[in-house]
């Protein structure tokens, strides 16, 4: 094989389709849509300024009233002094929002007050209130029962379980559950780019096989060369739109909690000196967003299972591409190339739950389902690194075995026209071959 003309090959199919529109935008699109994407719910997040509803009460108990008094004075009205048509033509004018009537009833039965509203509110309202009535409730009835402070902390205390790696350097915080989450998406990633660029190199080929632009190449250069030339310009086209995607995502994640924190900021020296104290304990904590920072090694990983993953499954999109005369004829062909990758896909929402389990750890190793498997393992979890290293080199192995197969059926298809070859005319090539 001459090198100089895969070099050539790969050049011209790299940059003919660097250059196009449609790259272009999606690669820089796709960071931008997510930036805004981010920036939305980080805005609506730190601006949440709901809009103040008030409810009148109608309190029959003598004393629920006052306990939603301390939990929000402004949004409870007493309207007891009121006749109920007074208070249901209130709502209808738009005085208060809604109103609830309060029984004995509620605090020594498991009966549950009505509220009736104007229909404005959303869930977010109903909610709250039910949060509320549940909390006074509650501590009523906690109150008759003459249960002391002591047994009265240990009902209110909701522990909570907190999670820290323990490594070589100490102990870290963990994120388990953004761990998994980002896994699954380099994994999806990886599916995408593997199905989605594969298909682009078939289509090429097929393309240059029926303008019959092949025959002028095939002149000057051999199939193999060729294959190569196209596969690796096709590989070099995916890691360049996916090392601009996750560029932008380190830039963002680095950058995303410092501005947060400037934009809290701003909005707090906005307030008044008396509502200071009151907002920023309820306010968005930028921090939280640091968690979105990963380490380096991940992104290292992501590239050299796709890579590997891609060289498996693209010789064989290749070779398919190369038999045929017609994208429509391509569909014969297609299944057993399909299944091991769908599999893969539906595999990694296991591999999501329970990246430790038998069948992620077979997924992870098996050639065909480790590039979309194992990255997601290596997110999710501490994954041996004897296990990487063997998932590699099955992954190696199963590359060599694949494009040996399909460089003798791409030699004999790319000349072929006219005839749709069975998996029997396939066998053929590969023997003549």
């Amino acid at each position: 094989m001459d090198l100089n003309k895969i070099l050539l090959v790969l050049k011209r199919e790299y940059l003919t389709r660097v250059r196009t529109k449609a790259f272009i935008l999606s690669t820089l699109l796709t960071p931008l849509v997510f930036i805004a994407f981010l920036a939305i719910v980080v805005f609506v997040t730190i601006s949440d300024n709901e809009v103040k509803k008030t409810v009148g009460v109608i309190d029959e108990t003598g004393v629920l009233f006052e306990r939603l008094i301390e939990i929000d004075s402004l949004r409870y009205q007493d309207v007891s002094y009121l006749s109920i048509d007074t208070v249901r033509a209130n709502v209808l004018a738009g005085e208060i929002d809604g109103y609830v009537i309060l029984s004995n009833s509620f605090i020594d039965s498991s009966e549950s007050p009505t509220l009736v509203y104007g229909g404005s509110g959303g869930l977010s309202f109903i909610d709250s209130i039910q949060d509320n009535l549940r909390e006074v409730v509650r501590e009523e009835r906690l109150s008759r029962s003459q249960v002391s402070p002591e047994v009265r902390e240990i009902f209110e205390s909701r522990p909570r379980l907190k999670s820290v790696k323990l490594t070589e350097e100490g102990e870290e915080e963990d994120n388990a559950v953004f761990g998994a989450a980002f896994g699954f998406i380099l994994g999806l990633l990886i599916f995408i780019g593997v199905f989605g660029y594969g298909a682009l190199l078939m289509r090429g080929v097929i393309e240059e096989k029926t303008n019959r632009i092949v025959e002028v190449i095939a002149s000057s250069i051999k199939p193999i060369e060729l294959m190569l030339g196209k596969l690796f310009g096709i590989l070099a086209l995916a890691v360049t739109q996916f090392g601009v995607w996750i560029a932008s995502y380190i830039g963002l994640s680095i950058l995303a909690a410092p501005v947060a924190a400037m934009i809290v900021e701003a909005q707090m020296r906005n307030l008044p000196e008396e509502a200071r104290s009151a907002a920023a304990s309820e306010a968005f904590d930028p921090s939280a967003l640091e968690q979105f920072i990963v380490e380096p090694s991940i992104f290292l990983y992501f590239f050299l299972f796709f890579f590997i993953g891609f060289l498996i499954y693209a010789g064989i999109f290749a070779a398919i591409g190369s038999a045929v005369d017609s994208e429509q004829d391509t569909q014969q062909f297609m299944l057993p190339v399909m299944a091991p990758i769908m599999i893969g896909y539906f595999l990694n929402l296991r591999v999501m739950e329970n990246p430790d389990s038998t069948i992620s750890t077979i997924a992870s190793l098996f050639p065909l389902t480790a590039p979309i498997n194992m990255i997601s393992r290596i997110a999710a979890t501490e994954v041996p690194f004897w296990q990487i290293g063997l998932s590699l080199l099955l992954m190696i192995g199963t590359f060599a075995g694949l494009m040996w197969l399909a460089a003798k059926i791409y030699r004999v298809g790319i000349l072929m026209y006219g005839k749709k070859p069975s998996y029997k005319e396939l066998a053929k090539w590969i023997k003549q071959g």
